[in-house]
């Protein structure tokens, strides 16, 4: 889970802004990996096989991951997943994207254009009306401007309870992401999956310990070799 790559955000308290040049150093790590795990789009990422897959994806829908970002990873053809806050869209947030630029990033090769609500506000203290708009609303909102169908959102701040999974899926959503690093094994729930965080302050070995789940990431269960 990334948010932003090389923007200066007035809201960046903890590091989501990751450095450009950092973050083509963590792609072309993944890259030389794929001898060892797969990367997928999201889509694909509960298929059922022994192998590792690595799904990237981006939070808010900032404006540089369509100028920065996106250029390294279809270098590489990964595929990416960009939730976007409507919100910020209607807004006109100088950091994110706008109507054309949506347009444009969900034209690009591999690109899956997802949800992240609304308001940006925690779901589970939404009213029930409030939760629909937010989930359904945004939703709509996404596909009139793509014209394709919109079936992943990401949970802001990675809150959710079971009225706001359970309406995710009425919603008409398949995947739901949310925060806390682990793998996401067969028959898990597909609206709960977790990723983990990438932020500025993630060298390449740190980057590379979150994807195998090693030292202060030791979720790592699977059997193989680790180099």
């Amino acid at each position: 889970m990334y948010h932003a790559v090389g923007s200066t955000l007035p809201h960046d308290f903890y590091g989501i802004s990751i450095d450009p040049i950092q973050f083509e150093d963590h792609i072309n790590q993944l890259a030389s990996m794929t001898d060892m795990l797969s990367v997928v789009s999201l889509q694909r990422i509960n298929n059922p096989t022994a192998e590792l897959h690595i799904a990237v994806t981006f939070d808010d829908g900032y404006k540089d991951n369509l100028y920065v970002a996106a250029p390294i990873l279809l270098k590489h053809k990964i595929p990416f997943t960009v939730f976007v806050t409507t919100g910020f869209i209607r807004n006109k947030d100088p950091f994110c994207l706008n109507v054309d630029e949506l347009k444009e990033l969900s034209r690009l090769e591999g690109v899956t254009i997802g949800s992240h609500g609304i308001t940006h506000k925690h779901l589970t203290t939404c009213t029930d009306e409030e939760l629909w708009q937010e989930l359904y609303g945004s939703r709509r909102y996404l596909e009139d401007i793509i014209g394709k169908p919109v079936t992943t959102i990401s949970y802001p701040n990675s809150i959710v309870d079971k009225r706001v999974r359970d309406a995710v899926e009425k919603a008409g959503y398949t995947i739901g992401c949310r925060g806390g690093a682990g793998v996401n094994k067969q028959g898990d729930d597909h609206l709960l999956l977790k990723r983990s965080e990438v932020i500025a302050t993630d060298t390449v070995d740190k980057f590379t310990c979150k994807l195998y789940g090693l030292r202060d990431w030791n979720w790592y269960k699977w059997k193989q070799k680790i180099i």
